[in-house]
């Protein structure tokens, strides 16, 4: 299976609590809610076909147990993604949970980059990340990570837990895929590359072509 992580993010690159001021108010955060308005028919379309790659979902603790809590209260028989997210096969990453209740889940204890690579050697279309920041930075430093999806909203939080950040070798992006919604949004799909290329600007003549 692919690995993707996919992830909405401010253009700082804040991807706490994006869908609601209480969603996620872990070591004070209170500017939840910051994706919720530029949500328009396109962003949903396209998630929702994201979303039907997916073969199963991955989770560390704390994202599991926020959507463990709010997805099965959704209860909109309009809503596209709810029968999805409560039905695709879920893993959560954890070595405090021994059981979880949100089916069907499995547990996955011990490194996370071995227990995720275990999976991503099994045959399938897509192993989708979803939140997680932490758990998505960690596999994305370890080269285990296939596709990176941003939706990434017009907006500066300037505070809060960040997508990417971790003290690894600076990971390279390959662009594959970007689209504007009309409300700002932008959708981006990057490929992992390896590590960063890097180089000192001396003028326009040594500039590739």
């Amino acid at each position: 299976m692919k690995i993707v992580l996919t992830q909405f993010v401010t253009v700082d690159g804040v991807s706490q609590g994006p869908g609601s001021p209480t969603e996620d108010t872990s070591d004070g955060f209170t500017r939840g809610g910051w994706l919720v308005p530029y949500l328009d028919e396109l962003f949903v379309r396209r998630t929702s076909e994201w979303l039907d790659l997916a073969d199963a979902l991955l989770f560390g603790r704390r994202t599991y147990e926020a959507f463990a809590r709010d997805w099965p209260r959704i209860t909109d028989p309009d809503d596209p993604f709810t029968e999805r997210m409560n039905s695709l096969p879920k893993y959560v990453v954890t070595n405090t949970l021994t059981e979880a209740g949100w089916h069907p889940t499995t547990v996955l204890a011990g490194d996370p980059v071995e227990t995720v690579g275990a999976l991503k050697a099994r045959p399938g279309r897509e192993l989708q990340i979803h939140g997680s920041a932490r758990l998505g930075s960690a596999l994305l430093a370890a080269g285990v990570v296939d596709v990176l999806r941003l939706a990434v909203a017009p907006t500066v939080i300037g505070s809060g837990r960040r997508l990417i950040d971790h003290p690894s070798a600076p990971v390279g992006l390959r662009l594959v895929d970007s689209e504007a919604t009309g409300s700002g949004l932008l959708l981006l799909q990057y490929e992992p590359v390896g590590t960063a290329p890097v180089g000192e600007y001396q003028g326009v003549a040594d500039l590739a072509g």
